[in-house]
């Protein structure tokens, strides 16, 4: 049985991206409970049971969609980085980003700091203009995650509206797909 479930497996310089799977449940547990990690995400440590149905939802997204959410790997080390990908998930907010792929990643934070983030957001875009034929790509960030917001301009996103979602103020960014 493929456990990739027709996932695509990506590799970049130093990450591995696979197709999230139940051996991830620990790492992933860890990183989801930590309140560096979730600090501009919610501000709520996840339970295991949260982190399990994040898990399911990331797979559930690529049968759905076509698209979804990849669990990062370094590659010298074989340990767990987090998770980066697209989904759409019909947030309620406008202006509204619904069918346009939107940009996600949360990263361990052991490996902060080292470039893995623009790595594994560079390598998904990669594969998305390859792969998709989206015209443009959004993602949502809290205006107070600075090394999120860098990560997005660095790949090209602009910002292009301040929201509020759930409650709390919320930057929209959009990049263009990129022609080859």
């Amino acid at each position: 049985m493929d456990k990739g479930g027709g996932i695509p497996v990506l590799e970049t310089e130093r990450l591995h991206l696979r197709a999230p799977s139940a051996d991830d449940l620990d790492a992933s547990t860890a990183m989801w409970s930590n309140l560096a990690v979730v600090r501009h995400i919610g501000g709520k440590p996840f339970t295991r049971e949260e982190v399990w149905s994040r898990i399911l939802r990331a797979r559930g997204l690529w049968s759905m969609l076509g698209y979804g959410y990849w669990a990062v790997y370094d590659k010298a080390s074989g340990r767990f980085v987090g998770d980066v990908g697209f989904a759409d998930f019909h947030r309620d907010f406008a202006p509204s980003i619904e069918g346009i792929p939107e940009m996600g990643w949360v990263l361990d934070p052991w490996c902060h700091g080292r470039g893995y983030a623009s790595e594994a957001v560079n390598g998904a875009l990669r594969w998305a203009e390859a792969a998709l034929e989206a015209p443009e790509y959004s993602c949502i960030i809290d205006p107070e995650n600075a090394p999120s917001i860098n990560v997005a301009l660095k790949a090209g996103f602009v910002q292009t509206a301040e929201t509020l979602y759930k409650g709390g103020p919320t930057l929209v960014f959009r990049r263009s797909a990129r022609q080859p």
